[in-house]
């Protein structure tokens, strides 16, 4: 049996241009392959002079309907003046989202910028204060279509995909799974003591690389995680260090964020679980890609004796980061 074609294979520059002109954007041949591993991401130069940012989409990761969900959100906040990169309409009935030969595909303007300054308060304050107006809106009303960041779909799915097709070391195994299964309870009591916390809509992704800083400010790109979660998931990635550490960044990120956003306080013992989920999750996303050469180019060391041994280690010390007491703001 011949093996499966890589999700990326036929997507030629030649296919990449033919698609773009067929929206009407007809391009000079100049183009630079951007940093995305989990889509195609181009910034292309046309012959009007503009330069565009072409998106092509993983096949088979989102349906129409879930892309439109966001591509819908993000524009809804781009109305509302608040600094983020929304797909442009490709045709008079307003669609942002075309197909050409298989590959789905967005069209963004080009915006660039530098990584925040995450030691600085006032940076923290202000990506609050944005983040915060992004959650104002995600609370009216959740997704339809895109689904939950949960224990569920984020850990207890994951593990079983890795458990199936039998990706853990055999002498390493009994570990894993033992520390795997440590680390889902610990979660699943973290969410039970949380309550009914409020889901809504995030951008779901929001760590400092979808920040990007000019001298007027934040703007937030790439909302393709974009998901229905709790507040705290779009926060947590802006703090590190030690706990004083963490506690001082978060006060700043709330100092912004609560001018536009109430943050219920019970989502702060959501922090160490929501990290716990990203890791188990993380593995899986590599494995479910490995077909795609860029991710053997990229990720040389997954699979190995030694990642497999570092996860162990690194799911031990969440185990005993979700015993500690959640973070406390002023």
């Amino acid at each position: 049996m011949a093996p499966p074609e890589a999700p990326y294979a036929r997507l030629t520059p030649d296919r990449m241009l033919d698609a773009l002109e067929s929206v009407g954007l007809r391009g000079d041949g100049r183009f630079i392959a951007l940093n995305s591993y989990e889509n195609r991401v181009y910034q292309v130069s046309l012959e009007d002079g503009r330069t565009l940012v072409a998106k092509f989409y993983r096949p088979g990761r989102w349906s129409d309907a879930q892309i439109r969900e966001e591509h819908d959100f993000v524009a809804d906040l781009a109305a509302r003046e608040i600094p983020v990169v929304a797909p442009l309409a490709l045709d008079d009935s307003g669609a942002t989202l075309a197909g050409f030969d298989g590959y789905r595909f967005a069209v963004y303007p080009r915006r660039g910028g530098r990584a925040p300054e995450l030691d600085d308060p006032d940076t923290l304050e202000r990506i609050g204060r944005f983040i915060g107006r992004i959650h104002a809106v995600g609370a009216v009303a959740r997704f339809a279509e895109r689904p939950a960041l949960d224990v569920d779909s984020f850990a207890v799915e994951p593990r079983d995909w890795l458990l199936a097709h039998g990706l853990i070391p055999p002498d390493l195994l009994p570990a894993w799974r033992s520390i795997v299964e440590q680390a889902i309870d610990a979660a699943r009591r973290a969410f039970d003591r949380a309550g009914d916390v409020r889901i809504q809509k995030l951008h779901g992704d929001c760590h400092a690389g979808n920040v990007l800083w000019t001298d007027d400010g934040p703007h937030f790109v790439d909302f393709d995680d974009a998901r229905n979660g709790p507040a705290v998931q779009d926060l947590w990635m802006l703090l590190s260090g030690d706990r004083a550490s963490m506690t001082r960044q978060l006060s700043d990120v709330l100092a912004g964020y609560e001018d536009f956003a109430d943050l219920d306080r019970r989502e702060l013992q959501l922090i160490e679980p929501l990290r716990t989920l990203r890791l188990i999750h993380y593995s899986a996303w590599i494995a479910r890609r490995w077909d795609d050469p860029a991710f053997p180019a990229a990720f040389p060391w997954f699979g190995t004796q030694r990642y497999w041994q570092d996860r162990v280690l690194e799911l031990r010390e969440q185990v005993a980061a979700m015993q500690e007491p959640a973070l406390e703001t002023g």
